[in-house]
């Protein structure tokens, strides 16, 4: 878990991001997407709907396994953060590893 949450604040920081619903799903929906992260605690509707749209484009999930509380502090953000979507990886190995 600890290389995966290094992988996520590099990917953010170095390289570009969409965070939350709205933006992830646009740019799952552009395939702009490379990979899609979404917390544990996601409500299912919203998850099943991640789910298929990313199965649709071929779009890798991981499921960052705590809260959106958690996501948004290793994201660097002072809220929670439900879902991001990496659009550019920039040094980030997130879209090399296996989590």
């Amino acid at each position: 878990m600890a290389n995966l949450v290094n992988d996520i604040r590099l990917a953010v920081d170095s390289g570009k991001t969409a965070v939350g619903m709205r933006e992830v799903t646009r740019a799952i929906m552009s395939s702009s997407a490379k990979l899609v992260v979404v917390s544990s605690r996601l409500d299912q509707s919203s998850l099943e709907d991640i789910k298929h749209l990313a199965g649709i484009s071929e779009i890798p999930i991981i499921v960052y396994d705590a809260d959106s509380m958690a996501l948004g502090t290793v994201c660097g953000k002072p809220y929670s953060v439900s879902t991001i979507a990496v659009l550019d990886p920039g040094h980030s190995k997130i879209l090399e590893e296996k989590y």
